[in-house]
Parts: C-alpha cells; structure tokens; sequence
C-alpha cells in the first residue's frame, strides 16, 4: 500500500521553485550562477512600510487576528479596491490571506467537487492546474501562441464550456507572458460569460500594478459589473510593494465564496501574519511612488530583454505590457542544436553556461521559456552573451 494519497499522483511541485532551489545549491557549490527564474521584485521592500511592521512588533501587535484578515487591513484593501478599480466590497465579501497563492488555493478547494472543470488559458502560472487537481477538479487547458499575443479570442472560450466548467482563470499581466486584456477584449469576454451564471472567474490581478501598456489597466470586475456575483478580484501586495516574503495576499468576492474560502483557511493556517497584515495596511495607504520607480526598471529592462533576445538565433520574443518576464518562442533554436523539447534547451543553457531559466513546458507551453528580469540589468547583459555562445 503506497505511503501517500492517490491525490499526490496528479500534482507536481512547482517548477519555478525547482530552478530557483537548483540555482542555489549550484552556487553553494561554487558556480558562477545567473538566476532569471526568480517570480519576485529585486528591489527592497520600502523603508515606510517596513518601519511599520517594526512599529506593529513593538507595540505588542504579534497575537492572532481575525482568521480572514483585521478590520483596519479590511479597510485598507475596500479603499484600493474602489480607488484603482471602481469595486465595493463589504468586510464580509473580502478574505485576507496568506500570500495570493493561498486565497487562489482557498478558492479552488472551496468551489471544485470532483471532476468539475475549471479553464485555464495557457499560458499559464504553473500553480493553477495543480490547484484543481488537489481540489479534485479537471483543468481544462486554452492553448494560445505569441501570435495571438497570448491571450484567448471568445470563440475559444465558447468551445471549451461545458455543462461541467465551474471556474475560469483570468491572469492579466500575465505570468508569464506579460501580455494583457485590453478593455474591449475583456468586454467581449463577458459578453461569452453572463450566458454562464455558474461559472466563477478567477481574477487574478497580482500584476496589476506593474504595467507600462499604452491603455489604462482594466481589471474585469470593473468592466462588466454585471457579473460581479461571478468575479472573485485575487491580488496582494507581494509584486509591486516587493514584499514576496510577507505572504499577504487577498481576494473580494460574492459573500458565500468567500466565506467558504474563510472556512478553508480557518482549517489549514488559520490568520495571516499580524505584522505582515500592519505592514500591507501601510503599502496600501502609503506613498505610491514606489510602484513608478520599479515600473521604470522593469520597462527598461523589458526593451533591453527583448531586442537582445530576438538578435539570437531561433528566438523569438515579444515585449511585455506587465509583470517582468520574458517569454520567448525558441522551436527553432531547439531544432538547431538537435535538442527534444525547450526542457532540453534549458538544460544545456544552464550547464553550458550558468544561465538558470525555466522551460515553458510547466506553463503549458512547450517551445518556449521564461526569462524573468526580476534582476540588475547588469545580470541581464551578462546573461545573453552566454546564452549567445550555446546558440550561435
């Protein structure tokens, strides 16, 4: 009799923590390693907000709170929530959690009984299938392409509805792509889904924040109110205060959702961190500053990226509107060096040269890699002269 679930047979560890742990136990070993598989900000967290956890330490603030989030933290998330995207929530239709990871891992178990379906555009963040299949559920995949900028038309949604879909994931910027929904293309979507009033979206907007597109960013709850007892708004303060290590994240919702997602995380980790909670109450209210200093970075460093990457042989990249990854087509490259799959290529990149990527083939799409500029532009010059030298 095997020692574990049957369930640990469907899912997989997470890949991008794969790379970064095997990035670090090759520099423990005294490698010369470049790490562009990082999802997290390089930058400091801001000087306000960390003076505000210390504050929160030494006024005792380090008991339990309530189980989905305290009241001033609550506060803080409806006033972001109406000023950056026109949404009401009550306290009760809002789930302060441990990172956004968990509130999306809460909603998944929540929601999904066995075999429902729940669409996932790939694509996609690596987590999410693996989410639905602990939950129980099937994932049902949208592949798209870097010519259709990455992101599903409405015909494709249409097709892949069934009787049995009961979510759907909205990541917009994307990771990894770094593309995103444009308002009219997000107006036609809804128009597919309030013919489906049992379908919940999955709004992940954890990227938000950390876009530089043309258009103002639209979030999908703004756009189409009408299926606001369908939206579940995900986002946190983990990407664009750079504050990945104090794991809050939070989702506002319809209040039966989240009060199932409340019950979840009162039986698995019970309350996020109090002084993390201070802390995020702090980046919300604070300077915002901050966000436009990284966001010019992160842009510099995408158009560097990018041109770079397309100037190498059998890569093909497009710039991102968001997020700080680069996620280029390399089919032909893998051709040219007589390699299987983008698994392969990455491999070789990383032996050959010390460069640590991540294979596009976990996001769902094989044929392509994920580079995240999450890092010195410095790192990133050094970085394609030695994925030159494997290439050419």
């Amino acid at each position: 009799m095997p020692l574990v679930s049957e369930r640990m047979n469907r899912v997989k560890p997470s890949a991008t923590s794969a790379v970064l742990n095997l990035a670090a136990q090759l520099r423990e070993e005294g490698k010369d390693i470049i790490s562009l598989g990082a999802g997290e900000p390089d930058f400091e967290t801001p000087p306000h907000i960390k003076d505000a956890a210390i504050k929160a330490i030494r006024d005792g603030y380090t008991r339990y709170t309530a189980i989905d989030g305290c009241a001033d933290l609550k506060n803080a998330i409806q006033e972001k929530f109406h000023r950056d995207n026109g949404l009401k929530y009550l306290h009760d239709e809002i789930l302060v959690s441990s990172g956004a990871k968990q509130t999306l891992f809460n909603l998944c178990i929540g929601l999904l009984s066995k075999d429902d379906e729940a669409i996932i555009p790939s694509p996609y963040w690596v987590s999410y299938p693996d989410m639905v299949r602990v939950a129980d559920g099937i994932p049902i995949i949208i592949e798209t392409g870097i010519e259709d900028d990455f992101k599903i038309t409405c015909e494709q949604l249409k097709r892949n509805i069934t009787n049995k879909t009961k979510l759907l994931f909205m990541n917009s910027p994307s990771n990894p792509t770094g593309s995103c929904y444009s308002k009219n293309e997000l107006i036609e979507i809804s128009k597919v889904l309030i013919d489906h009033p049992n379908i919940i979206i999955a709004v992940d907007d954890i990227y938000e924040k950390i876009y530089w597109g043309k258009a103002p960013f639209y979030s999908l709850a703004t756009v189409a109110p009408e299926l606001n007892n369908q939206i579940v708004t995900i986002n946190g303060v983990s990407k664009c205060y750079a504050m990945t290590g104090w794991r809050i994240g939070y989702a506002g919702g319809p209040k039966e959702i989240i009060s199932a997602m409340k019950t979840i995380q009162s039986q698995s980790t019970g309350n996020p961190c109090s002084v993390s909670q201070i802390a995020a109450i702090a980046a919300l209210n604070g300077d915002q500053s901050c966000i436009q200093e990284m966001n010019l970075a992160y842009q510099d460093r995408n158009n560097f990226l990018v041109d770079a990457l397309n100037l190498i042989p059998g890569f093909e990249c497009k710039k991102a509107e968001g997020a700080f990854y680069a996620f280029p087509k390399v089919i032909d490259a893998i051709t040219q060096k007589g390699l299987k799959n983008d698994i392969e290529l990455v491999d070789l990149i990383l032996n050959k040269t010390g460069v640590a990527m991540v294979p596009g083939t976990p996001f769902g799409a094989p044929g392509y890699i994920r580079l995240s500029f999450a890092c010195s532009k410095e790192n990133l010059m050094e970085a394609v002269n030695r994925i030159k030298k494997v290439i050419i």
